[in-house]
């Protein structure tokens, strides 16, 4: 698909039911697919706020090398996360395509920066793979699954487990240490 990353999507639904990583697995769902180089992957939709186009990233100093910095988003102060850096994957010059999708996890909002944006796909319990082990030395915790979909596997990321509780709390801290000097300029 080769599309623009969208104006706008708020995907917000407050009468959804919030599920957990288990039940997302067992049940399957509908999964925001997205790409990070030429790969595929998928959030589950009731974790994404909204979609919104590049914009001006404010840089928070002494942050790890994955938190981009923050943005100001009608008023709310959030923090962004580079999921290229946090995955090692080279750097890439934005494109018309690089998006940035503000998830709810750990109790907060923040932006993740993707390549491109994909689409909605639903897949049903039976096309989702347990993650496969890849050694004792690699860290698999964030995949809560292998979706199969139109002939293609796409990575299903568990967000909340992406950033590590302390990497979560540090964002937060950036983030509200940020909103704190904005207030007082």
């Amino acid at each position: 698909m080769n599309q623009k990353c969208p104006e706008a999507m708020n995907t917000s639904s407050d009468s959804a039911p919030n599920l957990t990583h288990n039940d997302s697995h067992k049940k399957g769902g509908k999964f925001l697919s997205f790409f990070l180089a030429n790969e595929e992957y998928g959030i589950e939709i009731l974790k994404v706020q909204e979609i919104i186009g590049m914009m001006g990233i404010t840089r928070v100093p002494r942050t790890p090398t994955f938190n981009r910095g923050v943005i100001n988003l009608r008023g709310k102060v959030i923090p962004i996360i580079d999921l290229r850096a946090k995955f090692n994957m080279p750097a890439k010059e934005h494109t018309e395509h690089t998006c940035i999708i503000v998830v709810r996890t750990g109790g907060i909002e923040l932006g993740i920066v993707v390549d491109k944006v994909s689409e909605v796909l639903d897949i049903p319990a039976k096309d989702i793979e347990d993650t496969p082990s890849f050694g004792i030395n690699v860290n698999t915790e964030y995949i809560f699954g292998i979706g199969k979909s139109a002939g293609h596997v796409k990575l299903l990321l568990d967000i909340d487990t992406v950033l590590s509780s302390r990497e979560t709390q540090e964002v937060h801290v950036a983030a509200d240490a940020s909103s704190s000097a904005q207030s007082v300029a």
